[in-house]
């Protein structure tokens, strides 16, 4: 039997409109799809808290951790925050500086276990028909996302951090509708999908460590 059957495992869940799921129902966001495929896995694992908003840049998702009443250790952290920073012009040294105080702080509220945070990277919002209309360098924008993403991933292995990179799963299928909210923006149920069957067999790593 599953070591981790019958135990009720704690998630909490840090980022942006991606963890909170803009402009999808609750069921569709990707934290609760990954939540509903370990519990397939005999993973008993609560819902996840989330401390994530729409808009929230590294800089406030940490505020927003200061506000909040957190009791540690929770047996799953993860993280995925970013692509805020990368829409409003912020420099790279100032994001690398911030994610990694964010993940220094994860690892803390997951009882000083690195082993138990997991980050997604940032998608590539440039695909989408928002991007298309809003006049900007799509271009531009994956390279930024490609430069913001390799700073995560090297904060990750610093610190000893697992790291999952959907970012190609935003570009090639994310930029059909069907992957798409109704907004043009943000991703739909199907892609939060294809982001929670890539992240499913690190988390079964991490929870079963």
């Amino acid at each position: 039997m599953d070591a981790l059957a019958g135990k009720q495992l704690r998630w909490l869940a840090l980022g942006d409109s991606y963890t909170i799921g803009e402009a999808v129902a609750e069921d569709a966001r990707w934290p609760v799809q990954l939540a509903a495929a370990l519990r397939g896995h005999g993973v008993a694992i609560a819902p996840a808290q989330m401390i994530a908003c729409t808009g929230w840049s590294t800089d406030e998702l940490a505020c927003a951790i200061d506000a909040s009443v957190l009791t540690p250790p929770c047996d799953l952290v993860s993280l995925q925050i970013g692509v805020n920073n990368q829409y409003r012009g912020r420099s790279l040294g100032e994001y690398r500086e911030q994610f990694a105080g964010l993940l220094v702080r994860a690892i803390a509220l997951a009882g000083e276990r690195a082993g138990r945070v997991l980050v997604l990277s940032i998608p590539d919002w440039g695909v989408t028909p928002f991007a298309a209309s809003s006049g900007r360098d799509t271009a531009h924008i994956a390279h930024q996302i490609d430069a913001f993403n390799a700073t995560a991933c090297e904060e990750c292995n610093a610190h000893g951090v697992a790291w999952v990179d959907i970012t190609p799963l935003s570009r090639d299928p994310g930029a059909q509708a069907s992957m798409l909210a109704a907004d043009g923006l943000h991703p739909s149920a199907a892609q939060y999908a294809l982001w929670a069957a890539a992240a499913l067999p690190m988390a079964l790593r991490l929870l079963r460590g």
